[in-house]
């Protein structure tokens, strides 16, 4: 096959999960597969470093910069299809939730959630037509449509009727996780990973890290992500909580950085009321920190019973959580010892074969 990928949405360090999802998928891809072609459109913001250096693996660049929806999109519409024809391409996968209207090849799509639809109060005034137009084209034209949890899929056949199409295709967790478990010399301060947007609760988090601090003064957190809509209200809040000097948001670190706070964090908590699949639960277990999350899928299948859960909006049961995650040493055996055992059944050679029948699947069916 004649693989496009569709990376126009990408802003290096500046979309979040998305970029981990892509740039793992990717890898995986060129670890298991040398005999299809791929092709890679990126944009002016992202370098050659996206594309594996495998033979089978070609640079596509593209004169658009993402930060410009507008202008990104238009390119998406007009010159992807174009450029797809002149390569005679036999399918576009599309990892970032919008994709070409018309287009002359199949189509494969991703959908990590539809937060747009399931939460439109999270979403900008200015930006929900856009979601709600493109997401609705994108399942439209979609012959096989990705989702990265059961959640998702029974999402996009509610508001799409797209069930039929629908293929759960979960992410995986990379080996260098695993590893920092031999490593790990715990300091007195708490980790949580995520953007800071509203449906992340992370005022919630904030509320319950005052409780327990009450008790455990010596204790900080750190919040590492993008600085989204929700940071100047978390800024305030973090202010009007006296937690000014013990909780950092430092926002989107390199990775190295990540890794050693994982290696260093007591323990990691994930308050989200709203995930389309959640990974840096995973991450967390599969480094043995000891974790908790919210009650609520898909996390709560996907951690099984290897971390802590908590009513995302019971601030007094997370506060609890964090209390015994700290102080009850054979909880913590249990849960560093159970962590990696649960993330290792998700692997990202595993969501590269399924994405790859995927867009087999996709080729056949518009042979026949």
């Amino acid at each position: 096959m004649r693989i496009g990928i569709n990376a126009l949405y990408l802003i290096p360090g500046g979309v979040g999960g998305t970029e981990t999802y892509l740039r793992a998928l990717l890898a995986a891809l060129a670890e298991i597969d040398s005999g299809n072609e791929y092709f890679v459109f990126t944009n002016r913001e992202t370098g050659p470093d996206l594309v594996p250096r495998q033979d089978n693996f070609h640079y596509q660049p593209q004169d658009v910069r993402a930060v410009n929806r507008p202008a990104r999109l238009v390119r998406e519409q007009t010159a992807l299809p174009l450029a797809a024809k002149r390569l005679s391409l036999d399918v576009l996968f599309n990892p970032g939730f919008t994709s070409p209207i018309v287009c002359p090849c199949p189509q494969v799509t991703v959908f990590h959630d539809l937060q747009h639809k399931r939460h439109p109060e999270y979403f900008r005034w200015f930006d929900l037509p856009a979601w709600n137009f493109f997401l609705f084209w994108s399942a439209r034209v979609a012959k096989v449509i990705l989702a990265d949890s059961d959640a998702t899929a029974v999402d996009l056949d509610r508001y799409y009727g797209a069930g039929r199409k629908v293929r759960t295709v979960p992410l995986g967790v990379a080996p260098k996780f695993f590893a920092i478990a031999a490593r790990r010399v715990p300091e007195p301060f708490l980790l949580g990973v995520s953007t800071l947007h509203p449906h992340k609760n992370l005022d919630g988090l904030l509320r319950a890290f005052a409780m327990f601090r009450e008790q455990r003064p010596e204790y900080r957190l750190v919040v590492t992500g993008l600085h989204g809509f929700f940071t100047d209200h978390l800024q305030a809040l973090r202010s009007e909580l006296g937690l000014a000097a013990s909780v950092e948001f430092p926002g989107w670190i390199p990775e190295a950085d990540l890794l050693d706070l994982y290696a260093r964090a007591n323990a990691f908590v994930y308050p989200s009321r709203f995930e389309g699949f959640g990974l840096p639960i995973l991450e967390a277990l599969a480094a043995g920190v000891p974790s908790a999350c919210s009650r609520v899928e898909p996390m709560d299948s996907n951690a099984a019973g290897a971390a802590l859960k908590f009513d995302p909006d019971n601030v007094s049961e997370m506060a609890g959580c964090i209390e015994r995650l700290v102080t009850d040493a054979e909880l913590r055996a249990h849960l560093t010892a159970e962590g990696p055992r649960r993330a290792a059944q998700f692997t990202w050679q595993a969501t590269a074969r399924a994405t790859l029948d995927a867009l087999s699947s996709a080729c056949r069916k518009s042979i026949a």
